[in-house]
């Protein structure tokens, strides 16, 4: 069996991750490696989750930013380091900094979590809030770089910030050394970049080959058009929940890797991701933000196969409370476990207690109820009942719709 070459000029050394993983001891967690028996039920091969959403932070930020920062010399750490980020880069940044004793200026824009906002100050770094998205805070941070001489941490795009996040990868071959597929998140690419090169030196000088699978939010997929032409370039890209890994542009370095080291990069939508959010809810007990989930979505997607034991990266758990109810909802509809009916009915005594009947004979369970006379296109003499639905999935939700259907009545799912 021919083993790829990974000593290809830029990718680091099996070497350099270890001196990473020892630089980072005491700071960054050995997190757990759990299987997933639902997981491993989808796949069809024993699949595990590495749960980066317990390490410190909530993510696995904090090990590129800590390695980033234990490398700079006396003379910048008095300068202290400026960084732009919503929530997870911030929160490593200002933690690494902290540990260190390097004053930290981070900008985030004003829409930021709440709880990330908090976290972040509480490390101990001066926080800026400007701009409606995270492009302002970049281009302020960097313009603060230039003024102060602060060094700017980038959150993806630096060899050390790579080295970081590729310890990661010496935590998963030790924990699984026979393992087989890795499906990472990707955002810029460095963590993606950092695990394959980790774990594929590792897997080369054992002679033995590892797959790396890379899973984007489809609506802010940077890397399918930049590995097609052969060179990041500026992807369109449209809201998404999983922000956290919404990024246009690949980096330059990161890219290099992927496209030398990564097997495959799959995408995954909006109500995949939700719907993955709620099953490592309900069934393995985490709490996972979107971009954290996309792995797990993608498998649940079907998008990822594998021959052998394959583990799903959580890469960070923190979720606004307010934004975990809403996806959560989302995710119940998308899974075919949640609706909400409009039902056009006559104005007379009777109709509710009608439907009523027909949604118990059919098992479904009501959680809510509007009664109006308001609407758009209403006759004098009509209502519109709104109900939200709790079904048991697609086919008992068609079930519903059917025997409504039957009993004379006109059901529509309204959208969000």
């Amino acid at each position: 069996m021919s083993i790829p070459t990974i000593a290809a000029s830029g990718i680091p050394t099996l070497a350099e991750f270890e001196d990473a993983a020892a630089a980072l001891r005491g700071v960054a967690a050995h997190t757990p490696l759990e299987e997933s028996q639902h997981l491993t039920d989808v796949l069809g091969v024993p699949t595990y989750l590495k749960l980066e959403n317990l390490q410190r932070t909530g993510s696995f930020k904090i090990r590129g930013a800590t390695y980033r920062l234990s490398r700079l010399t006396e003379a910048e750490r008095a300068r202290g380091v400026v960084a732009a980020s919503a929530g997870n880069h911030a929160q490593g940044v200002a933690l690494a900094a902290q540990k260190l004793g390097i004053p930290a200026t981070i900008f985030m824009p004003l829409g930021v979590p709440v709880p990330k906002l908090l976290a972040t100050r509480g490390y101990g770094a001066d926080v800026i809030l400007e701009g409606e998205t995270v492009e302002t805070p970049l281009r302020l941070a960097a313009e603060f770089a230039e003024r102060t001489g602060a060094v700017l941490i980038h959150p993806f795009d630096h060899r050390d910030i790579i080295l970081g996040q590729g310890t990661l990868g010496l935590e998963l071959h030790h924990d699984l050394p026979d393992v087989e597929t890795v499906v990472v998140c990707v955002g810029g690419g460095g963590l993606i970049a950092g695990v394959a090169a980790a774990m594929k030196a590792r897997a080369a000088a054992e002679g033995r080959r590892i797959r790396i699978i890379g899973a984007q939010a489809e609506n802010a997929a940077g890397y399918p058009p930049s590995l097609a032409a052969g060179h990041p370039v500026t992807a369109s890209s449209r809201p998404t929940i999983a922000d956290g890994i919404a990024v246009a542009r690949p980096g330059d370095l990161p890219f290099a890797m992927i496209r030398d080291l990564v097997d495959e990069i799959v995408t995954v939508t909006d109500d995949d991701i939700a719907r993955a959010i709620l099953v490592l809810l309900e069934r393995a007990k985490q709490v996972v933000e979107p971009g954290g989930a996309a792995g797990v979505a993608a498998i649940l997607a079907g998008k990822v196969r594998s021959d052998g034991p394959t583990i799903a990266i959580l890469s960070g758990g923190n979720i606004d409370p307010l934004l975990l109810q809403r996806v959560v909802a989302h995710g119940l509809a998308a899974s075919g476990r949640y609706m909400t009916l409009r039902i056009p009915l006559p104005d007379r005594p009777g109709q509710l207690a009608r439907v009523s009947e027909v949604l118990a004979q059919a098992g479904a369970n009501v959680i809510e109820v509007l009664h109006t006379r308001h609407g758009q296109g209403l006759q004098i003499s009509e209502v519109i009942l709104q109900l939200s639905v709790e079904t048991r999935g697609e086919e008992h939700r068609a079930h519903v719709m059917q025997m409504l259907s039957a009993a004379g009545f006109a059901p529509t799912i309204a959208v969000d």
